[in-house]
């Protein structure tokens, strides 16, 4: 049943599209077939409004003023040293049990041909 309405979705979806292309290529070979039309006058082009000027800056900048100096930052305090750590050795691992052999598959060879 539903393989029935997925068929019949893609049929009428065919349908349309064929349906549709048809009255497009009908309304093309109308406007093909049209009489010359008469020209369309050109509309007079719009006119921008002047900006304004952009006043002129001064070729070189005031100088910045200076901070005051500040005195000087002491210095950090030393860290004491951290003393090294050790780790024990690790213990060892035990070993893997040995795995079986996979049997292999034999293989049929094809008959001859004649």
């Amino acid at each position: 049943m539903a393989a029935y309405s997925n068929c019949s979705i893609l049929f009428a979806i065919i349908a349309l599209l064929s349906l549709s292309s048809i009255t497009t290529s009908r309304a093309a070979r109308s406007l093909l077939q049209l009489p010359n039309l008469p020209t369309i006058p050109s509309l007079p082009q719009p006119t921008m409004p002047q900006l304004p000027k952009i006043p002129n800056f001064p070729a070189a900048l005031p100088p910045l003023p200076t901070l005051p100096t500040a005195t000087p930052l002491p210095s950090l305090p030393t860290l004491p040293s951290v003393p090294k750590t050790t780790l024990p050795p690790m213990p060892s691992m035990p070993s893997l049990p040995n795995m079986p052999a996979i049997p292999t598959i034999p293989t049929l060879s094809p008959p001859p041909s004649n």
